[in-house]
């Protein structure tokens, strides 16, 4: 098949944990948690149990990031494209995607760029974040996944190269041609440059900004219907992508922050176990609605990331609006903070 070159510029919500938590937990917190405003904790259902790791090691691969090394004890297993949650010490949840080996046990590897108009999350790790540093995490969990196939093209820049570069190791690895074009603002903000050119040679065309631009999509009309398109990266990326790709082509994508939630129209909500309905108002979320007759109810994000409001689905069509269940998981259950209802009711075991 003819080699062709790829693109990408890239670029995930908060957990506020109470002490009335504390006795609603199957594990104790590993600091103490400060008093808030409002109770925004727990796990939803399906929530994978928390693990203490240790940063047992602090880089800068680049101007901006840091990379951490997490060990712990009896890691799960992951696969390209998986993530995990940090809960970090102030008690906020952020979304990093595993760069490291799957192969090896014992031991995550995120980074993060600091992003200085964020909400606090990114601060925290490369401010607070330091070796001998013991955190909590939950995951991986993974809707990212690396299908098999003969050719992949993968759209990364910046930090967004973080759950890219485990698919190259991987595509490369089983002997599939790649391509990627890395992009970002200037070679020293770009992590892991050095690993991608060694890796790719002539298959990774890399993109700075500030020598050469923005790169040209185009090519992406010419792929081949038996490549895989993988795009990580901010939504104006992400539409670039989708639309240079041949008519009914998708890629499949990865976000760093959440979509921006659209309108939808008024149902019902059956809480099943509770015996009471609520509405919900075309521009209230189903979270908002419930909460007013189960006050208790826990949450986090409200941005579909987290996965804290999970609930369980016995009947009604679900809008699903989210950045984190499975398929599997979205088949009886949603994320209440984001996702509605395609038709009038929608009943909760709740």
């Amino acid at each position: 098949m003819p080699r062709f070159t790829t693109v990408a510029l890239v670029a995930g919500a908060a957990l506020l944990v109470r002490r009335a938590v504390r006795s609603r937990m199957s594990t104790a917190p590993l600091w103490p948690m400060p008093a808030l405003d409002e109770p925004v904790s727990g796990y939803g259902r399906g929530r994978t149990v928390p693990r203490r790791v240790r940063v047992a090691r602090r880089t800068e691969p680049a101007e901006g990031v840091v990379e951490l090394r997490l060990e712990g004890r009896a890691l799960p297993a992951w696969q390209p494209g998986a993530h995990i949650d940090l809960v970090l010490p102030s008690g906020l949840v952020r979304q990093y995607s595993l760069c490291g080996d799957p192969a090896e046990a014992g031991a995550y590897t995120v980074a993060t760029r600091l992003v200085e108009d964020s909400r606090g999350g990114s601060r925290e790790v490369h401010e607070q974040l330091h070796e001998g540093v013991e955190i909590e995490i939950r995951g991986p969990r993974n809707r990212f996944p690396l299908a098999d196939a003969p050719a992949y093209v993968f759209v990364a820049g910046g930090i967004g190269i973080t759950p890219v570069l485990p698919m190259l190791r991987a595509a490369e690895a089983a002997g599939a041609d790649w391509r990627l074009v890395y992009c970002g603002r200037g070679r020293a903000t770009m992590p892991y440059l050095a690993e991608i050119e060694r890796l790719g040679g002539d298959r990774a065309t890399v993109v700075a900004e500030d020598e050469s631009g923005r790169p040209d999509l185009g090519f992406l009309a010419d792929v081949p219907a038996s490549a895989q398109v993988y795009c990580c990266g901010p939504d104006g990326l992400m539409d670039a992508v989708t639309a240079a790709l041949p008519e009914g082509r998708a890629p499949r994508l990865e976000r760093f922050s959440a979509a921006a939630p659209t309108g939808g129209t008024a149902f019902e909500v059956e809480l099943r176990r509770s015996g009471r309905t609520v509405k919900v108002a075309a521009d209230q979320s189903v979270l908002a609605a419930v909460r007013e007759e189960v006050p208790g109810l826990m949450y986090s994000c409200r941005q579909g990331f987290c996965g804290t409001c999970q609930q369980r689905v016995l009947e009604g069509e679900i809008d699903h609006r989210d950045e984190l269940l499975t398929d599997a998981e979205r088949a009886d259950s949603m994320l209440i903070c984001v996702s509605r209802c395609t038709g009038k009711r929608l009943v909760l075991d709740l």
